[in-house]
């Protein structure tokens, strides 16, 4: 793993305050080789702040504080640049809300040392998703099966947010042309990366609904994201 001591997990936050801090705990415990960026759409709640407390003790823990709620895709934008400033090799995407496991972020890492774009699967095999309802499991399945007939992928999860990039995928990616936010972000950011003729490599996962907290998920998010499928399938997504 030495290969890997310039790696960066990058969190969104908005209003995340009951769970960042025991995350944070929770990945640094997994002694990986890994440090932590926390970018924070100025929380009402105090998330920034609990941030910045643990910050005078830990070293390996950054924070952005954005202005303004502004979407998943602007924060993780904001967050590849950040990485890629400071010379980082490995660039993860991780929920705050413990949807994603941080034991398993060690399988992410493992698995690019032979992958340009690794992605945490809940729909191959070995994948789970734990405390959903049937109709939010349908709706997540058919959404990537959606978006992977329209842009002719073979990935089996394109929505999902627990990913590790080489840095090289983001050097290449115009980032600031990237212009889709909320789930469709994170099927833009695979479609580049495939488009690009990167390596892509699919893992399995367990994803967990969360426990504190409230849900960013709605419907509005869901039918814009069916629409904007097919303006990417276009190069016109937004």
């Amino acid at each position: 793993m030495n290969n890997m001591s310039r790696a960066l997990v990058v969190i969104p936050t908005y209003n995340e305050r009951e769970n960042i801090g025991r995350l944070i705990k929770e990945i640094f415990s997994q002694n990986l080789p890994l440090d932590i960026l926390v970018v924070d759409d100025n929380s009402p709640d105090g998330t920034g702040n609990l941030v910045e407390e643990m910050k005078k003790t830990e070293p390996r823990l950054f924070i952005l504080h954005r202005n303004k709620k502004e979407g998943i895709g602007r924060a993780y934008l904001e967050g590849f640049k950040w990485a890629l400033s400071k010379n980082y090799e490995y660039i993860l995407e991780m929920d705050a809300d413990f949807s994603h496991d941080p034991r398993e972020l060690g399988s992410l890492l493992e698995s690019a040392r032979e992958n340009d774009l690794v992605l945490g699967s809940r729909y191959i095999k070995g994948g789970k998703i734990i405390g959903w309802s049937w109709p939010r499991r349908t709706v997540s399945y058919f959404g990537s099966l959606y978006a992977r007939i329209i842009l002719g992928l073979g990935i089996h999860d394109l929505t999902g947010g627990f990913k590790c990039f080489k840095r090289i995928v983001l050097e290449t990616i115009d980032l600031d042309k990237v212009k889709s936010n909320g789930f469709v972000f994170q099927i833009e950011m695979t479609y580049l990366a495939k488009k690009n003729g990167f390596k892509i490599k699919e893992v399995p996962i367990t994803f967990r609904d969360r426990t504190a907290g409230h849900s960013k998920f709605d419907k509005k998010i869901f039918f814009e994201a069916l629409r904007n499928v097919w303006l990417l399938r276009f190069g016109r997504a937004k």
